[in-house]
């Protein structure tokens, strides 16, 4: 039997108003309150009504539209201009260009549940890619019992309702700590703000990796530092300046690797011949600085084909799994070996 299809009439009738009161919601109409326009998508989206008809067809006439929308920042600061944002807009970008898809970049930045609701329910996208849980953990949680059509790029954690996707923390900082005392460094450093989730989990990863290898993490080789390249100079100069020896560094990015690199230089010190440093994140620059970066690569493209896909392919349990992509030590010249 072939599948009733819903009319806009339907539609109307389930929604409580009148067949022209649904078609201008459905068509973004300000003579519609916020609340009414929502419940009627809403509904559309349930009911599979092909509501993206009544909008304006657009350039291509995508077939989808994603919206990537960044929340307030809490250890990490996701600003356009940092590059890892561009290596992980550049995934999903050309995964929706294989799908045929649009990606609108939000101006919102949500900071609460309400804004989570908000940014996911004020528009007709098809889907939304939030970038970092930030401290929004819970709110997550509690947007998952109502809302499928979101994914998280950030870190899993302990009883995590909604779907993640990122990369093992964990395993990649381990490696890095790892590859570090193979090169026989015995005081190595992290630089990090444990704030973020991700860079929790990258700070275990570097305490078990030198644990295996019977070394020491001192609290004197455990610096704060944002993820910026200014942030990160600052606090290795210090680090430096307090005359703390170190001989090895695990950075939680490539940014910060780069400043901390920057600021050894200008105290007279090399690397790798004084200091093997190892980065997170695998950017484009990474393999142009001076001198190239080791580094751990986080699969951003195999990340924006898998986000993309649970937000157009995947319905129920499938698509609130999360999913923990590999990650791969490429070696260059800042570590010597």
């Amino acid at each position: 039997m072939a599948k009733k299809t819903t009319r806009l009439e339907d539609l109307a009738k389930l929604a409580g108003v009148s067949v022209s009161t649904a078609s201008r919601a459905l068509n973004d109409s300000p003579s519609v309150n916020l609340r009414t326009k929502q419940a009627i998508w809403k509904l559309a989206r349930e009911l599979d009504y092909p509501f993206r008809r009544h909008m304006p067809a657009g350039p291509v006439g995508a077939k989808a539209t994603i919206s990537i929308v960044v929340p307030r920042p809490q250890g990490r600061d996701t600003r356009l201009s940092d590059p890892f944002f561009f290596e992980l807009l550049a995934g999903v970008g050309d995964a929706a260009r294989e799908r045929e898809c649009d990606v609108h970049i939000s101006h919102v930045a949500p900071g609460s549940y309400e804004d989570l609701h908000n940014a996911l329910t004020t528009h007709r996208a098809d889907g939304v890619i939030f970038v970092g849980q930030s401290t929004l953990h819970n709110a997550f949680n509690k947007l998952a019992e109502t809302e499928g059509r979101f994914v998280v790029w950030g870190a899993e954690l302990p009883e995590q309702r909604y779907c993640s996707v990122g990369s093992d923390n964990v395993h990649g900082a381990k490696r890095a700590a790892q590859h570090l005392a193979r090169l026989g460094r015995k005081r190595i450093a992290f630089l990090g703000h444990s704030d973020a989730p991700e860079v929790m989990q990258r700070y275990r990863g570097y305490r078990d990796g030198l644990e295996e290898a019977g070394l020491d993490a001192p609290d004197d080789l455990v610096i704060p530092a944002h993820f910026d390249i200014e942030s990160a100079e600052a606090s290795t100069e210090a680090l430096i300046k307090n005359g703390v020896k170190f001989d090895g560094m695990v950075a939680a990015s490539d940014v910060i690797a780069m400043g901390a690199i920057r600021a050894m230089q200008q105290a007279g010190m090399r690397a790798p011949d004084d200091v093997s440093v190892v980065g997170y994140d695998n950017i484009s620059f990474s393999r142009y600085s001076n001198p190239a970066l080791t580094t751990i690569d986080q699969e951003m493209r195999t990340a924006g084909r898998l986000m993309l896909s649970k937000l157009l392919d995947f319905r129920g349990p499938q698509a609130r799994r999360s999913e923990r992509l590999p990650t791969d030590l490429i070696i260059r010249e800042s570590c010597g070996g």
